[in-house]
């Protein structure tokens, strides 16, 4: 029997198969093509199973090949890496200014670990709404200018006011769509507003640290109702991004604006940073490459974590 993997805590995976939802567990260790991970099945998998005596849980014994996947490299465990979701047709990020704040840093490892895995993103800035002092629209105007320039889709929603929640839906219409970002963004509010049947569990902001709660304890798959041709895939909020197994002459490559430029550069293994006659150090300095984004690529290449500056752009 095949199905989709549409849960996993852990221990058990619900597989849907066909209209029936399956709890399933592994059967030995499964590992795929030398990927070390928490969770060697992940939502979004497909799998065969074989059902119990019991006729009522299965055993996964086999997982399809991906077609993509998202994955990251725990923050706290260094050496852990964790896939989040598999076979995705769009991956929204959730970004929002204040309550709590969304880093530059954090996007472009997200968007960097999308092209490196062939998934198509769009960022998405929630909570317009609250954007009601200068500096905050400025820097909101200034980011969606940034990454519509290098080609990314930046969509302005609320979900409070329902702005813009119509094109998002548009965005998913026959998709498998991954929604993520940090604790607080508002992922499960608009997934309830896209889908109210769905009727998510939501938090307040907390107030102390002006960080967003966990309430998404696990990635999970659900089929909107409006359409069965269309899932939503929920994420727990994710702290940090840590990326998985660049090489150095392949990050840039996972940089829209940086790959764009590599022909010109006088060495065709120019890592763009201390050699000679380099298009991409000359755009940088011209202005035709942010700053932020080259510094997101030097950390990526150096191996760091990512570095949270106040100031965004300097």
């Amino acid at each position: 029997m095949e199905g989709v993997v549409i849960k996993s805590t852990g221990s058990w995976y619900t597989v849907l198969a066909g209209n029936r939802e399956i709890a399933c567990r592994i059967k030995g260790k499964f590992r795929i093509k030398g990927i070390k991970s928490t969770n060697p099945v992940t939502v979004g998998d497909h799998v065969t199973i074989e059902m119990e005596e019991n006729e009522e849980n299965g055993v996964i014994t086999q997982i399809h090949d991906r077609k993509n996947y998202i994955i990251r490299k725990s923050v706290n465990l260094s050496k852990q890496t964790h896939i989040i979701a598999a076979n995705i047709d769009v991956a929204f990020l959730l970004v929002t200014l204040d309550e709590p704040p969304t880093f530059p840093a954090f996007i472009d490892r997200f968007l960097a670990t999308a092209e490196a895995y062939d998934i198509p993103a769009i960022l998405l800035f929630n909570k317009i709404d609250l954007y009601t002092s200068e500096e905050l629209i400025q820097k909101k105007d200034k980011l969606i200018e940034l990454y519509e320039k290098i080609g990314y889709k930046c969509i302005e929603i609320s979900v409070k006011t329902e702005l813009n929640i119509d094109l998002v839906k548009q965005e998913m219409i026959g998709k498998v769509s991954m929604f993520t970002g940090h604790s607080g963004v508002g992922k499960s509010s608009l997934i309830n507003k896209i889908s109210p049947d769905l009727d998510l569990k939501t938090a307040e902001i907390s107030n102390q640290h002006k960080q967003g709660q966990h309430t998404t304890t696990f990635a999970e798959m659900f089929i909107l109702p409006t359409d069965p041709e269309s899932y939503i895939i929920d994420t727990p909020g994710i702290k940090g991004f840590g990326v998985v197994d660049f090489s150095d002459e392949e990050v840039g490559d996972f940089f829209p604006e940086i790959f764009a430029l590599k022909s010109l550069c006088k060495f065709s293994n120019c890592i763009h940073v201390n050699e000679p006659k380099c298009a991409v150090k000359k755009a940088l300095e011209e202005g035709e490459i942010a700053n932020s984004r080259y510094r997101s690529y030097l950390q990526i290449l150096a191996g760091e974590e990512e570095h949270y500056r106040t100031d965004f752009f300097e």
